[in-house]
């Protein structure tokens, strides 16, 4: 059997999204990741709908979510 070793293989959108806001709080995001739609009037659903389609914003979330995997930053559920 082969795993991935890509740390988001599995990991859809919403699910970071969501993690990040409980581990962090929409503030901090907002602070940490300087995207609108995490700093005025967040939530998730909106979140994703900004981040489907804007490519560069997922990126930076992606990217923001791997170092706090590595980090060991976010909340477990």
């Amino acid at each position: 059997m082969q795993t991935s070793k890509d740390p988001l293989h599995g990991i859809t959108l919403e699910m970071m999204v969501t993690q990040l806001a409980e581990s962090y709080g929409w503030a901090e995001l907002g602070y940490q990741i300087r995207i609108n739609c995490f700093i005025s009037n967040p939530s998730v659903q909106s979140s994703l709908k900004f981040l489907r389609k804007t490519p560069w914003a997922r990126a930076k979330v992606e990217e923001f979510y791997k170092y706090s995997l590595l980090e060991g930053k976010l909340k477990q559920h």
